[in-house]
């Protein structure tokens, strides 16, 4: 991914903001976002703080923020990039605080701006499964109820479901419930069929043998963690920085909310091998057809 197209600039000057969007969504040319036309006419509208396009062939007026997540809002782009630059360069999150801050805006418009760019980090339905050895474990994300004892401590806690594939992918589920019948159905429409599976003891990952190529469990309840090739250390360790994240920097997240906060997550991690600035230009390239608004 060409990363000079992003430079300081973009994150101070309006024009060159909106013209390196351009660039991104439509590195052949505006593309009418109403019809899919081609044919376009600039329209030189006085004291515009955008670059309003009219189709050739439908004749409605749109511009490069028009189905996207910056559509309507009236924070100028050079502020968005500056928010998802911090949030794709933050290995555990910022909060809504930090960027209200940082970023001179209200803290309304910070924590929706931020739900906007966590929605378009979500991906879409996944048509490829994934392969080689994969690493499958549940966690409980939130806060115990408190005077309940131990055991009830879970029942304030939101249940999450990791699929991990060493050396690859982690793709992030939030659950009602953590039964055998939900991971199951989880696993089989993620995973390839040829792939191998590692879980923990758990009774709901039993008969996994029958769908995959392979399956072995490791029982952390006798102290077993590896056995050659068979361990969840990967996907634990990536739950590791996931809670961290929460409890560090969230503090508190809303079941309503969950998924976007695990495509945050998902979404560096699986960008990880890339620098900051190309993990934001990613993100920036997955804003198109993504709206999300307050109501």
């Amino acid at each position: 991914m060409d990363t000079s197209i992003f430079s300081a600039k973009h994150f101070h000057d309006e024009a060159e903001a909106r013209a390196m969007l351009e660039q991104l969504r439509w590195p052949d040319g505006p593309v009418c976002p109403h019809c899919g036309a081609t044919k376009y006419y600039r329209l030189n509208v006085a004291n515009a703080k955008r670059r309003v396009l009219k189709c050739g062939t439908c004749k409605k007026q749109y511009s490069v923020t028009v189905g996207t997540i910056f559509e309507d809002s009236h924070i100028p782009l050079t502020i968005w990039f500056q928010a998802i630059h911090l949030l794709c360069s933050s290995k555990k999150g910022i909060s809504t605080h930090q960027l209200h801050r940082m970023l001179g805006i209200t803290y309304k418009s910070a924590w929706f701006l931020s739900h906007r760019i966590r929605h378009a980090m979500m991906p879409q339905i996944h048509t490829d499964k994934l392969n080689g050895i994969i690493e499958a474990d549940e966690a409980y994300i939130g806060g115990k109820r408190l005077g309940q004892g131990v055991k009830a401590g879970r029942d304030n806690k939101m249940p999450i479901f990791s699929l991990v594939q060493r050396g690859g992918q982690v793709r992030s589920f939030a659950l009602p419930r953590v039964t055998g019948g939900n991971l199951k159905r989880i696993i089989k429409e993620q995973v390839n069929p040829q792939a191998t599976v590692m879980t923990d003891s758990f009774i709901g990952y039993r008969g996994l043998k029958k769908t995959f190529a392979r399956h072995e469990m490791v029982d952390h309840h006798r102290k077993e963690y590896v056995r050659g090739d068979a361990y969840t250390n990967t996907v634990e360790n990536y739950f590791s920085i996931l809670k961290r994240g929460i409890i560090g920097t969230y503090h508190h997240v809303s079941k309503k909310h969950l998924g976007r906060y695990l495509a945050e997550f998902d979404f560096r991690y699986n960008a990880r091998g890339m620098s900051d600035l190309t993990r934001s230009i990613l993100a920036v390239t997955k804003t198109e057809g993504k709206r999300l608004q307050y109501a």
